[in-house]
């Protein structure tokens, strides 16, 4: 499998305090990535880093063949990011945000115009085209928030903790979407507190007080720790911590 995320020995340090230290993992094409950690384990920080919006202390990391050191420019151009805030204008239509990300990213006129009703027939939103976001449901912004994050087809989509505060259905259909992504070859990085997430990646790394101490499918990890869920391996762990702020 091409690797599209690339880290050797990635380590950020804030004075004496080491939030990352020595990272060393690689993420797939078309893969979903789950990056997990309680409050305080660093994997903001390592976000960041991996955006190219933070510039590491020392170690080695690639981002779609760009150098974080280097290239995180061309890092930005090439990926989608969705954080828990969704990233949405609420005083623009819903037509207004998918033209706005989309010239954003680069693409021509044309593309957006075709892309912006593919992205309203896809996600039902027709009827609400002229709508502003904010009288948006929740869920229905999140779903937007992530299509609007990858309309410009980047190889790698980061997900910031994006299920936070929807229920569990309008949950499961936002990770229809992942899938869906995945399945045309975007790579999804994703972090959550929702340990049934977890179960839905094809890989999961578990991060504590700045090192990654478990990385593996969720059924070997399962296995691993003896647990029944994913829940359970990650209080095995994390309840092991020693520090609790970012």
């Amino acid at each position: 499998m091409e690797q599209v995320i690339k880290t050797e020995k990635l380590t950020k340090r804030f004075g004496d305090f080491i939030a990352c230290n020595e990272l060393s993992f690689e993420v797939g094409k078309g893969e979903i990535f789950g990056f997990l950690g309680a409050n305080g384990a660093g994997k903001t920080t390592a976000m960041r880093m991996l955006c190219g919006l933070l510039k590491p202390t020392s170690g080695k990391a690639s981002v779609a063949g760009y150098d974080v050191f280097t290239q995180t420019e061309k890092i930005k151009m090439s990926i989608g990011y969705m954080s828990q805030k969704f990233s949405l204008y609420d005083d623009l239509t819903v037509s207004e945000n998918i033209r706005f990300y989309a010239g954003i990213y680069g693409m021509r006129t044309k593309e957006i115009k075709i892309k912006t009703q593919e992205l309203l027939d896809e996600l039902q939103l027709q009827n609400e085209a002229k709508t502003l976001v904010s009288a948006l449901p929740l869920g229905w912004k999140q779903k937007l928030a992530f299509s609007v994050s990858i309309v410009h087809a980047p190889d790698i989509v980061f997900l910031d903790e994006p299920t936070g505060g929807v229920d569990p259905v309008t949950r499961r259909q936002f990770w229809d979407l992942i899938y869906h992504a995945a399945d045309r070859g975007v790579t999804v990085f994703v972090t959550t507190h929702y340990m049934d997430e977890a179960e839905y990646c094809n890989r999961v790394s578990i991060m504590v007080d700045g090192v990654i101490a478990a990385l593996d499918s969720p059924a070997n990890l399962k296995k691993q720790y003896g647990s029944e869920n994913m829940e359970e391996v990650f209080y095995q762990l994390a309840r092991k911590a020693k520090r609790s702020d970012n």
